[in-house]
């Protein structure tokens, strides 16, 4: 049974507004990246570096696992992948078992390109934690993690 001291508590917290403060960190953290990205004159948006940074950790991946990765709808996926393959980063595929799916590969330029932009993004997440200490951050991300995990099993995407 919960008590009137537990739902006060909880209570509290929904106030605090964990989510409202989430979103917000991640659109700052975009704003920013796509300021330092334009100032350097990058190849790439940060939206586009986030599918080549799944396609470095894992190379040959259809579409919808792209999707399902970066968490973004199929026609999304499909533009960015369409510029990506048009600036010659990625490579699409047909599937050797001959369906009407494809592949997507990263070229050595979308390597390239990648390798070069990822210090600033390392940079940008330098900034972000400036000033926690390693164990405040481990436990940050462990609790993240668990926030992620109790909320996978409620998503419902079509990928």
């Amino acid at each position: 049974m919960i008590t009137q001291r537990k739902v006060m508590e909880q209570l509290d917290l929904l106030k605090s507004r964990i989510g409202m403060k989430l979103v917000r960190i991640g659109k700052m953290t975009r704003a920013i990246a796509v300021q330092r990205f334009t100032a350097n004159k990058f190849e790439v948006t940060p939206e586009q570096l986030t599918v080549l940074q799944a396609l470095i950790d894992h190379d040959g991946m259809y579409q919808r696992q792209i999707s399902a990765i970066t968490l973004k709808d199929r026609p999304n996926i499909t533009r960015i992948i369409k510029i990506l393959e048009k600036m010659e980063l990625v490579t699409i595929q047909p599937d050797v078992n001959g369906r009407k799916i494809h592949k997507i590969f990263i070229t050595e330029k979308g390597r390239q390109v990648h390798a070069k932009v990822i210090p600033e993004a390392l940079k940008l997440w330098q900034r972000t934690v400036k000033g926690v200490p390693e164990d405040e951050l481990l436990i940050t991300l462990r609790v993240l993690n668990k926030f992620k995990e109790n909320l996978e099993k409620d998503l419902n995407i079509q990928i």
